[in-house]
C-alpha cells in the first residue's frame, strides 16, 4: 500500500471513488480534495477539505467560499495562492450553476422563481444593495441596475431616479430587489415607506413596480404576496 493510501486508511481515496461512483456520490470535502490534490504534513487533501467548509460555513456547502477572498483563504495552513485561486473559481462556478439552474424557471409574475433565480447573487453580501430590474412588455429582461449600496441595515434610494431610469430604457415594468445581510427578510418601516413612495411615483409614468423582492438567507419577503403593494 502506498503512503498516500495509507493516510487514507480511513476514508477511500477520493478519485477512486469518483470513478467507482460518479461525482454525484462526492461530498464537498471530497470534491475539494480532489481539487487539492495535495495537502499539509497534519492533515490530508480531504481533512483540508473539511477544514476549510467548516470556516466557510458547514450549511453553505461549496457556496460558502464565496465569502472569502484570496489573502483570507491563503491564511488557511496549506493554501497557497495558486489554491486560493482554485478555489474561489469553484465558488464562482457552483454560484452561476445554482443561477442558470434557477433562470429555466423563472417567471416574473411568480415571486418564488424571482427570489430563487436572485438568491445567490444577493445572499452573501455584507452591505445592502438595492437592484432594479427592467423588464419590456414581454417581461424580459431590459437591464439589471445596482441602484444603490447602504450600510449593513439601511439603502439610500431614489424614486425620481428610479421610475427616471425605467422611463429612459422604455421599460413597461420595474421590479426591486434588496438584500438584508442579517439573513432576516423581514421588510423594515423604511423599507416599506421607500416601496410606497417608488409605488406611486411608478403609477404616475404607467410602468408598474410589478414586486419588492427583500433577499435573506435562503428566504425571501414579497411585498406582493403580503399585500403590502
Amino acid at each position: 500500500m502506498s503512503l498516500f493510501k495509507e493516510i487514507y486508511a480511513q476514508d477511500e481515496l477520493p478519485y477512486d471513488k469518483f470513478l467507482r461512483l460518479g461525482a454525484e456520490n462526492l461530498s464537498d470535502a471530497e470534491l475539494l480534495a480532489i481539487m487539492l490534490r495535495t495537502g499539509t504534513k497534519e492533515k490530508t487533501p480531504i481533512e483540508l477539505g473539511r477544514e476549510i467548509l467548516k470556516l466557510a460555513g458547514d450549511k453553505l456547502g461549496l457556496l460558502g467560499l464565496y465569502h472569502f477572498d484570496v489573502r483570507e483563504l491563503m491564511q488557511i495552513p496549506g493554501i497557497g495562492e495558486v489554491k486560493a485561486v482554485q478555489l474561489l473559481c469553484i465558488a464562482e462556478i457552483a454560484k452561476r450553476t445554482a443561477h442558470m439552474k434557477a433562470k429555466t424557471d423563472l417567471r416574473f409574475e411568480k415571486p418564488e422563481t424571482v427570489a430563487t433565480y436572485y438568491m445567490e447573487r444577493l445572499r452573501h453580501k455584507t452591505a445592502e444593495q438595492l437592484l432594479l430590474v427592467l423588464l419590456d412588455n414581454r417581461k424580459n429582461i431590459v437591464s439589471e441596475t445596482v441602484i444603490s449600496v447602504g450600510t449593513a441595515n439601511a439603502t439610500l434610494v431614489s424614486p425620481r431616479e428610479i421610475c427616471g431610469r425605467a422611463l429612459r430604457m422604455d421599460a413597461a415594468y420595474m421590479l426591486l430587489l434588496h438584500n438584508h445581510p442579517s439573513g432576516n427578510p423581514t421588510p423594515s418601516r423604511q423599507d416599506i415607506l421607500v416601496t410606497q413612495k417608488i409605488k406611486e411615483v411608478s403609477d404616475l409614468v404607467e410602468i408598474p413596480l410589478l414586486d419588492h423582492i427583500i433577499i435573506g438567507d435562503n428566504r425571501y419577503t414579497s411585498f406582493n404576496e403580503k399585500g403590502l403593494l
